[in-house]
């Protein structure tokens, strides 16, 4: 099937703009490097005024890659092929530039038996958001293709994927500006506009939304070159013996599982499925150490699993440089519950009193996974802020050996509190968490980012406890007075997410049954 010739951008209904182009391309294929064609095409609005989002719709991407692409399917036995792309985009207003990855997948065709491969995907991509006037430019640039074989009883081939990869050819130049969008410094209707509030929207960070080239949040760890889907996608996997202890838990309720590609056997951990992911969801694990002020000691939060699903990144022109921006949303997993694994914590109680509490960390609403990345060359600058309303509730407690009865309802009697720096966006008691990280142009990560995890910290208020007693017994006062109080430091280290929606999960993150395979261990 042979694709149209390049069409030039028009307007085809009042204050929208239809795109419409092929460009030459060079595709690396397993038999060598072959011409392509790839046909784009995408709607964006005529022009925007400071601060109004310009948000890409009727996105598609279109790969003819020639018959050898056919062979080497052939060779693998693949009956079908379903496709995954990752188109770069650049995106310059004023002298700054970025790059957004538009993200597609195609659905399960028949492998032709022999001629060309033709793949169409559609998916979301990022939201553009500007803080000045001046005209913003879109341009093509390399094409990341998963290709997914399957044999004809359904089986996956064997290797399971095939990776091409695309750059365009010495004839499109000239040819790749895919549209430019006039932004102008008061709204459209000759009003001014409010000063742009970067709203985030992404990674991601998708586990299928997310930057090759560091533009977008990835949903894999993150590495100079592009991840596959999944905010993202396929990436450097992690090298074998990344995986730490995990701390002890109950063997019946442990995920053993073995991650592809990796030699080092994954501890123990809880299990930590999404049974009903979409093609933006991470699941990942989380652990580290609380400490009690009052009590002068530390305690370990266990293992615990954590579902996520990324928004879409949103890439905003600010003073400083261009931002991207993502809001994921978050919950803790436990059987099938908001919260952490049980986990004892002991401390001598006013300086002499062995004290053993069994305790659990309950989510009570919503929690927020807020990403910034600010795309400085060669540097990009990464802050993440987690916020969560949990509550501490106490199952059991031995003092000196002896139970105390604190009855079925024991826990703090608000959700555990740190310092807001947004308190007007977020209002109310909840934990924050902050992460920072630096992702260097071609090398991994260091630091916190939401896709390859790292170290998250914050202080802590543990407020005073209510319910807490059985048989007319009131206990609240007393573990008020022993725990209760600010100025507990809290770090917790995230391990490599799992992208589990996508169709073939990046090697090494994530176990045969789709949960993460790294499990992280505390550090103080």
């Amino acid at each position: 099937m042979a694709l149209a010739p390049l069409l030039p951008a028009a307007a085809v209904a009042v204050g929208t703009l239809k795109v419409d182009t092929a460009l030459p391309y060079v595709c690396t294929l397993p038999s060598g490097p072959q011409a392509a064609t790839v046909r784009i095409t995408a709607a964006f609005p005529e022009r925007v005024a400071v601060g109004e989002e310009i948000r890409p719709t009727d996105v598609t991407t279109t790969v003819e890659l020639p018959a050898a692409a056919v062979a080497d399917l052939t060779v693998l036995e693949a009956a079908t092929v379903r496709a995954e792309t990752r188109l770069t985009v650049g995106v310059t207003q004023n002298g700054q530039r970025a790059e957004a990855t538009w993200r597609g997948t195609s659905p399960s065709l028949d492998v032709p038996a022999d001629g060309p491969l033709t793949l169409t995907t559609t998916g979301d991509v990022p939201i553009l958001t500007t803080g000045g006037p001046g005209d913003l430019s879109l341009t093509a640039g390399s094409l990341g293709v998963d290709l997914a074989p399957s044999t004809a009883d359904g089986a996956a081939t064997v290797p399971a994927s095939l990776s091409v990869t695309c750059v365009p050819a010495e004839a499109a130049e000239g040819r790749r500006v895919l549209a430019t969008v006039p932004v102008s410094p008061g709204a459209t209707t000759g009003e001014p506009s409010a000063p742009p509030t970067p709203s985030t929207a992404p990674s991601s960070p998708s586990p299928s939304s997310s930057p090759a080239s560091l533009p977008s949040p990835p949903p894999s760890r993150p590495t100079g070159r592009e991840p596959a889907s999944g905010t993202s996608g396929a990436s450097r996997s992690p090298a074998a013996g990344r995986t730490a202890d995990s701390g002890s838990q109950a063997a019946d309720d442990t995920a053993p599982g073995t991650g592809a590609g990796t030699e080092a056997p994954r501890p123990p951990a809880p299990t930590c499925r999404n049974d009903k992911p979409t093609s933006k969801s991470l699941t990942a694990y989380i652990t580290g150490y609380s400490n009690v002020r009052k009590l002068n000691g530390a305690n370990v939060i266990p293992v615990s699993c954590t579902l996520i699903e990324q928004g879409d990144p949103e890439i905003v022109f600010l003073p400083d440089g261009v931002h991207l921006l993502q809001k994921s949303d978050a919950e803790l997993s436990y059987k099938g519950r908001r919260q952490t694994p049980p986990f004892e914590a002991t401390f001598l109680t006013f300086g002499f009193a062995p004290t053993t509490a069994t305790l659990v960390l309950e989510q009570v609403g919503p929690m927020a996974v807020e990403s910034d990345i600010l795309l400085v060359f060669p540097d990009n600058i990464a802050e993440t802020y987690i916020r969560a309303p949990l509550v501490l509730r106490v199952l059991d407690v031995r003092v000196n050996g002896t139970r105390l009865d604190v009855g079925p309802s024991c826990r703090t009697a608000k959700p555990l509190s740190s310092p807001e720096p947004d308190p007007a966006k977020y209002p109310g008691d909840h934990l924050v968490l902050l992460g920072k990280g630096q992702l260097l142009n071609g090398t991994d990560a260091s630091g916190y980012v939401l896709t390859s995890g790292g170290p998250l910290t914050g202080e802590v208020t543990i407020p005073a406890f209510e319910n807490c007693g059985a048989g007319g017994e009131d206990l609240d006062r007393l573990l008020t007075a022993t725990i209760s109080g600010p100025g507990n430091h809290l770090k917790q280290i995230q391990g490599q997410t799992c992208a589990v929606g996508v169709e073939v999960p990046t090697e090494g993150q994530c176990t045969e049954d789709r949960q993460p395979y790294v499990v992280p261990k505390p550090a103080r």
